[in-house]
Order: structure tokens, then sequence, then C-alpha cells
């Protein structure tokens, strides 16, 4: 039985500022926790509470093959807070409502996904 691999992650524990007022969950991949990427896609669907405070909020680098994503050891549950310190132009963008995304653009600047569509599996 193969032990799981620790995941190095850019910013460690211990440097993990208070940036916003929430202890809400989200999902990230490891592109931007491990990979050190910026937040290329982001979108917000309806809370899933199981007990824990969710915020809806799924974060992605916007590179991730669906092979990557289908993987569970390439995205983890984090703080919300916790990316914000990986990616502090996402702040700006968390009180939109769920069923909402962004997308970056050529300019490098997050703005309104009109295209993209809630996946109801």
């Amino acid at each position: 039985m193969s032990k799981k691999k620790e995941k190095a992650f850019l910013i460690p524990g211990d440097k993990i500022e208070r940036l916003i007022d929430s202890n809400e969950g989200c999902i990230a991949s490891d592109r931007i926790t491990v990979d050190g990427c910026k937040v290329g896609f982001m979108y917000r669907e309806e809370p899933y509470q199981n007990g824990n405070p969710d915020s809806g909020w799924r974060f992605m680098a916007g590179d991730e093959s669906d092979e990557y994503m289908e993987n569970p050891e390439n995205h983890s549950i984090y703080l919300v807070n916790t990316i914000c310190n990986y990616d502090r132009e996402i702040i700006p963008f968390l009180h939109s409502a769920p069923g909402t995304a962004y997308i970056r653009n050529e300019n490098g600047e997050l703005v309104l996904d009109e295209e993209w569509e809630v996946r109801e599996d």
C-alpha cells in the first residue's frame, strides 16, 4: 500500500495571512497551491453544506485538463482566505452570487465569464 505523498505548498501554512473575514471553504487545484499559478478561472456554485461551511467557490489556474481534475489528488479543500494569499486579485469578486464565474482575460485581468454555465451532474 502506497502512502499518500505530502504536498509541497508554495506558501507554508505559518505564512498565511488573514486577508478576509471568512471561515468558509473552497476547492482549489494544485496548479495554484503547489505550482504557484494565479487563479485563471473561478466559479461559484451553490454551497455544499455537509457540516462544514462551504463558500461554493472553486479555483483553478485555467489550464487543467478534465483528466487532471478527475484525479482527487490534484485538488483539495482550503479556506477561501488561504487562496486569497495565493492570489489577492480574487478578493473583490468573492461576494458574487452562486452561478457566477470569472476568467482571466488576455490582459491578465479577472473578468466575468458570461459564457460559463453551471454543470448539472
